[in-house]
């Protein structure tokens, strides 16, 4: 047994509880005696606090799953929460949840509904809902979610936080009650892209004790400056014009920040989200709490014990066909990564109150899972971030869902479009930090070019730059050791660029651009005779690759060296005409 935590407030299951309250199964106090439970001060999460789910095991602290006749003490933690405290994270207790990890909205759970962090007229959204309305009002600093239809990124679209959803098998589920253990996952929520990703280093381990741990291969470059995003050919929103609007907006957003919209076929993911629950594959929650509900059947609300009660019904014949049919259905799904770097998504279509959900449980609960579900069952990466709050005061949220592996990918791009939004945080009035790099991500090798002729900014061959990624570094000049020549009979017309002795030359205007090495040598194939790439020194007495002519060519051409680069002899052409 783990020694004990102090401070403990455990609330009964019941309806009736405060907002705040609502949120929270156990409380934990942060008395000093409670840093025995973590390496305080020795780890990269120091200083910060988090809750989990109450499906994930604390030791010394009851499990409930949302049901109290299941709740049992666990005498060790779950592995992602040993590896949070040994990174000097402190536990502030366990959170509501729709029962057995079960639903998308928050309000299927004895110990009462959880309500929105922003309006408590309206859902959370679940099954992680407590963990998500902590954070968005500031109550921890990050939480542990689950996630096997979207209960890791729906409540974070519905709290404007971020739901981080990690490719499977990247954190121990060692320790976690299952909904569904063979497309589970364990999520985080946090203000900003750049805390999740941190507490995603701390959780990442290979563990031997969990059959679905997995050693991931995982990107380790940002995706290009310009990137294709998917975007679903039927989009629906359930007749929710503001949410509609507002993801209109949100795509006008990522295509500032790079990004080219490409069409792709929703209709595969909408099958293998549809088949989640009404298909054989819903035996597995079955599964997952067979001897508990076999036995106390009686003990799990509606519609939880519905839905779970009918895995019930299905043959191991069954399974096997859903499963078939499953991977038909990834398969043909998986040609939009030919053309797509990232499929992005509205988080939720709409947005419903507690009054609402409570009356029409089960077909609005599926209807908040519509860009959800087929995420684990396709073994994609996901990411909720913030994008706006809708006229009516409520937040709008998005997903970058990228393949196994994206995390860091995913990360990168989110933080950079959550920073352009400009929300606060959450539910309170804090503004977003300065954006962190993602460290585990490396940039990617880059050359810097020198240009001085066609390829500057606005002139003809431009263009072969920027379709490269390259970017504009600086605009300067080499040191005065050059001559500058326009080329005979060259077509677009092109300059020729020679070193001379010192004391001969002039300095010669140019621009720096840098490009990725991937890229660079498709560039460099395009040069024509006489021109090549040779080493240029600049005015500071620095190097570079540029552009230099062989000698022999220039003995056609016009000397323009005292015009002082290629945009002054082009302009003194345009006056000479006029």
């Amino acid at each position: 047994m783990q020694p004990p935590f102090a401070g403990i407030t455990r609330r009964p299951a019941t309806a009736e509880a405060t907002e705040a309250d609502s949120a929270w199964i156990t409380r934990v106090s942060a008395e000093p005696s409670n840093q025995q439970q973590s390496q305080a001060g020795s780890g990269p999460l120091d200083g910060l606090h988090f809750a989990v789910k109450d499906n994930i095991d604390v030791a010394g602290l009851p499990t409930t799953a949302g049901c109290s006749a299941f709740a049992y003490t666990p005498s060790e933690h779950a592995h992602v929460v040993e590896r949070l405290l040994r990174a000097g994270a402190r536990l502030a207790g366990k959170t509501n949840l729709d029962q057995f990890a079960c639903g998308l909205n928050g309000t299927r759970s004895p110990y009462g509904p959880v309500p929105n962090a922003l309006n408590p007229a309206y859902v959370s959204g679940g099954s992680s809902s407590g963990s998500a309305y902590v954070v968005a009002k500031g109550l921890a600093d990050f939480s542990l979610g689950t996630d096997t239809a979207g209960s890791g990124r729906v409540p974070a679209g519905l709290n404007n936080i971020v739901g981080l959803k990690p490719t499977r098998g990247l954190i121990s589920a060692r320790g976690v009650v299952p909904a569904a253990q063979n497309v589970d996952c364990v999520s985080i929520f946090a203000m900003t892209v750049s805390t999740a990703a941190k507490v995603l280093q701390a959780c990442i381990g290979y563990d031997e004790a969990d059959p679905f741990s997995r050693r991931v291969t995982m990107a380790s470059k940002p995706l290009p400056a310009k990137f294709r995003f998917g975007v679903p050919d039927t989009l629906e929103f359930f007749g929710d014009k503001l949410a509609e609007a507002a993801f209109t907006q949100s795509l006008e957003q990522l295509t500032g920040l790079g990004g080219t919209a490409v069409t792709i076929n929703y209709a595969p993911l909408a099958q293998a989200a549809a088949m989640l629950y009404d298909s054989a594959l819903v035996s597995q929650r079955y599964t997952a709490i067979q001897a508990f509900f076999d036995a106390h059947e009686e003990e799990v609300i509606e519609p939880v014990r519905s839905i779970i009660a009918k895995g019930r019904q299905y043959s191991a014949a069954d399974y096997i066909r859903a499963e078939i049919d499953m991977l038909a259905l990834s398969q043909v799904a998986g040609r939009m990564w030919q053309e797509i770097d990232v499929l992005f998504v509205p988080t939720a279509p709409t947005h419903y109150t507690i009054d609402q959900m409570q009356a029409d449980p089960v077909a609005l609960n599926r209807n908040l899972g519509q860009y959800t579900n087929f995420v684990n069952l396709f073994d994609y990466a996901a990411l909720s971030v913030p994008s706006l709050m809708r006229p009516d005061g409520l937040p709008f949220g998005v997903t970058l869902i990228g393949p196994a592996g994206s995390d860091w990918q995913l990360a990168d791009l989110g933080q950079r479009y959550h920073h352009a939004t400009g929300l606060s945080l959450g539910a309170t009035t804090r503004s977003l930090p300065e954006p962190a790099p993602i460290a585990a991500l490396q940039a990617p090798a880059t050359v810097r070019v020198a240009v001085v002729g066609a390829h500057l900014s606005g002139m003809s061959l431009n263009w072969q730059l920027t379709e490269r990624d390259a970017t504009l570094v600086e605009a300067t000049h080499t040191a005065p050791d050059y001559r500058f020549f326009a080329l005979a009979n060259s077509q677009p017309p092109k300059p020729g660029l020679l070193r001379v002795e010192p004391g001969k030359g002039a300095a010669i205007a140019l621009e720096i651009w840098e490009m990725p090495l991937t890229h660079y040598g498709s560039f460099v194939a395009l040069i024509p005779a006489p021109l090549g790439i040779g080493t240029l020194t600049l005015a500071d007495g620095s190097s570079v690759q540029g552009f230099v002519c062989e000698a022999q060519a220039l003995t056609t051409a016009t000397d323009i060296t005292h015009l002082g680069g290629w945009r002054a002899y082009v302009n003194s052409l345009t006056h000479s005409t006029n």
